[in-house]
């Protein structure tokens, strides 16, 4: 089972056009969700959903009607999980750094940056619940994030590294993203993915800094561990 379609093909629009407010979308999350650490980065806590079908069942079947899109942000995915440990553990490749948490989902990532001392940390995710479950998890871990819902595609902030967990699920959104990321590196970026083998990932561009084995919700996934690579795009 694929990851679904975390970032390319959720609904867009913004909290009002889902007719919830901020505040709504933080009631939800802290009504669904319990802080947790992830199981391979048990440093980072995230407001997290205890049982992944009960969560699901509900954004599926009472909140359509508001336009919920699937709460990827509530679960902690493989590819995230890898490069979360990574940056933990190799702290020079995004410490003093601008950073860009690209489709940051729960915000693990870019929390992971800010926790060894990046210079600023942006996280990008165009699904608008975002916003509420990365202020609150960055507050749970007493980091600075800030968020945007700006699609970041083919744009550069000139940030110094840009980190994607669990991107290349689908080859239309993979073919957006191969030429943005050749374009940030051959500029000098740091540009870090973590990925546990899903179908589109360029591994010709890629050179392999490390591999873990990722404890995983298998509700969601097809097993329990995923084993998960951290890549450099070069």
């Amino acid at each position: 089972m694929e990851r679904g379609l975390p970032y390319g093909r959720r609904r867009s629009g913004n909290l009002r056009r889902m007719r919830i407010s901020p505040e709504g979308a933080e009631k939800f999350i802290l009504d669904n969700t319990a802080l947790m650490s992830p199981p391979h980065v048990p440093e980072i806590r995230l407001h997290l959903a205890d049982e992944a079908h009960d969560l699901w069942r509900r954004t599926e079947e009472e909140l359509e009607e508001i336009g919920l899109p699937p709460p990827f942000w509530a679960f902690a995915w493989a590819g995230g999980q890898g490069l979360a440990r990574h940056i933990l553990d190799n702290p020079e490749l995004v410490a003093g750094r601008r950073v860009l948490d690209f489709a940051s989902g729960s915000g693990l990532v870019g929390i992971a940056a800010a926790k060894i001392g990046a210079a600023s940390v942006l996280a990008a995710d165009i699904d608008p619940f975002c916003a509420a479950a990365i202020r609150l998890n960055a507050q749970a871990n007493g980091v600075a994030v800030d968020f945007t819902a700006v699609d970041c595609v083919d744009t550069d902030g000139g940030w110094d590294a840009v980190v994607a967990g669990d991107v290349f699920y689908e080859k239309p959104f993979s073919d957006r993203l191969i030429p943005w990321f050749e374009r940030l590196a051959a500029r000098g970026a740091e540009v870090l993915i973590g990925d546990p083998g899903r179908s589109y990932l360029p591994k010709e561009r890629l050179a392999a800094l490390a591999v873990y084995a990722v404890p995983v919700t298998r509700a969601l996934e097809d097993a329990e561990v995923k084993r998960t690579t951290v890549w450099r795009f070069a």
